[in-house]
C-alpha cells in the first residue's frame, strides 16, 4: 500500500508524534495552519468517512476521545475546530481516514 499515513504509522516516515495507542496516532501537521495544528488518524486504514461501518465506527468514539484529550493538553479550553475532508469534492489528499485539529487563535467563522 502506497498510503503515506501508513508509513507514518509503520516507522517508514517520521512525524512529530503528540498522541500514541494500540488504536489511534496523532502527530503534529507539517504546514500548520494554526498556531496549534494536529492530525488524529486510526492506525487501522479507513480510506474515509465514507468507509465507516457498523465494524469499525467505534474508532470514532475512541478518535473523539482522543482529540478531547489532546486538546485540553494543548491549552485549546477557547476551541478548536476539527475537520475531517472526505473524497474528491470533499478535497480529501490522504486516502487515510484523519481528522485536523486547529486551534490556538480566532478561527475565521467564514468555514463551518
Amino acid at each position: 500500500m502506497d498510503c503515506i499515513f501508513c508509513k507514518i504509522i509503520a516507522g517508514e516516515i517520521p512525524c512529530n508524534k503528540l498522541y500514541e495507542d494500540e488504536d489511534v496516532l496523532a502527530f503534529f501537521d507539517i504546514a500548520p495552519q494554526a498556531p496549534v495544528h494536529f492530525l488524529v488518524i486510526p492506525k487501522a486504514h479507513i480510506e474515509s468517512m465514507a468507509a465507516i461501518t457498523a465494524e469499525n465506527s467505534r474508532i470514532l468514539a475512541k478518535i473523539g476521545e482522543v482529540i478531547a484529550k489532546l486538546a485540553n493538553e494543548q491549552h485549546l479550553e477557547d476551541g478548536f475546530r476539527v475537520i475531517t475532508n472526505t473524497g474528491v469534492n470533499g478535497a480529501q489528499s490522504v486516502k487515510h481516514l484523519h481528522f485536523h485539529v486547529l486551534g490556538g487563535v480566532k478561527l475565521s467563522e467564514s468555514l463551518c
